[in-house]
């Protein structure tokens, strides 16, 4: 079998083993590739595994020996997969391998704007201590987070996760979905309600027609100026436009990023100078075992389709 692996250095520093992976055929790695470059790369392969490369309908038409796609990634919207299935080939994504991770830098934007820890680092680190006449002193915002109310937007493995930190801080978790599930025990509520109640907001949902600009001026009237917002899903869902003016008119309290509608980021993005605005770029999913389980995950889903098994076929 020949594979084609594309995007590889968004995925490892030379930090993970593909060992397990070459011994399943013929690999050939690239790096991320222009798009002119992406059919030439794959040419001949039975399988192309790919991050953030566009497996479009022009580009699956013009590759005759494929038969499938593999994803270094839950999401699946940079493949035609309408096409995919028309020829035959199955779509492959890895589904919760980031769960942890991605959970984990939500409560860290949350813990780090609750307790001002960067401000009192710097503080310290200035001397502000040594020359203070109390043994503590608070000038920087200190949250206690029990009793506040934490809305989860999308209730799949990571908002779960999300809403089960929440819950076990003492917050009160409200969860908005387009599904009603009869295991959450949690508060199920509409958009209205889930964006005039919580004072922090986290968004675990994917992007499709239902989500894009899901955060808007609409939605950010309703909420409490307190309010802080958290974004680990796709940056499609918020309005960065809108959401920069609600930051910068004190419409909210502040928001913690890591994914844009443009990546890498533009030079011009609004987000970059807001008020108040966190922005790690895109590494919620990728801690160092969150990506070996996507290796692992990404190896064992190919060796069984090899074996004529197939599983989190999504086309």
């Amino acid at each position: 079998m020949k594979i084609t692996v594309l995007d590889r250095n968004t995925v490892t520093m030379g930090d993970l083993d593909f060992g397990p992976l070459e011994a399943l055929g013929e690999v050939r790695y690239f790096d991320a590739l222009p798009p002119e470059e992406v059919v030439p790369a794959c040419m001949g392969a039975d399988a192309v595994i790919i991050n953030k490369a566009k497996m479009t309908r022009e580009v699956i038409e013009a590759l005759p020996d494929l038969k499938y796609i593999g994803l270094f990634a839950t999401g699946y919207n940079n493949v035609d997969c309408v096409a995919a299935r028309e020829r035959g080939i199955d779509v492959v994504n890895a589904p919760g391998y980031s769960t942890d991770s991605v959970a984990q830098l939500v409560f860290s934007f949350i813990l780090s704007y609750a307790t001002s820890i960067s401000e009192y680092n710097e503080s310290v680190h200035r001397g502000e201590w040594v020359y203070s006449k109390t043994f503590a002193y608070f000038p920087y915002r200190l949250i206690e987070l029990a009793g506040k109310t934490l809305g989860v937007v999308g209730y799949g493995a990571i908002g779960r996760k999300v809403a089960a930190i929440g819950s076990a801080l003492g917050m009160r978790v409200i969860v908005h979905s387009r599904h009603i599930y009869d295991d959450c025990p949690f508060v199920q509520c509409g958009k209205e309600q889930l964006f005039r109640e919580s004072d922090f907001l986290s968004l675990n949902c994917p992007l499709n027609p239902g989500t894009e600009k899901f955060v808007s001026k609409e939605t950010l009237a309703l909420m409490k100026d307190t309010a802080f917002i958290v974004n680990t899903s796709r940056g499609g869902v918020v309005d960065s436009e809108e959401l920069a003016e609600a930051l910068n008119s004190g419409k909210i309290a502040g928001a913690g990023i890591d994914v844009l509608e443009t990546e890498p980021m533009r030079s011009d993005d609004p987000l970059r100078t807001a008020k108040n605005c966190a922005i790690t770029p895109h590494i919620a999913w990728a801690s160092k075992e969150a990506r070996e389980r996507l290796a692992k995950m990404i190896t064992e889903s190919l060796k069984l389709w090899k074996e004529g098994k197939k599983r989190f076929v999504v086309n």
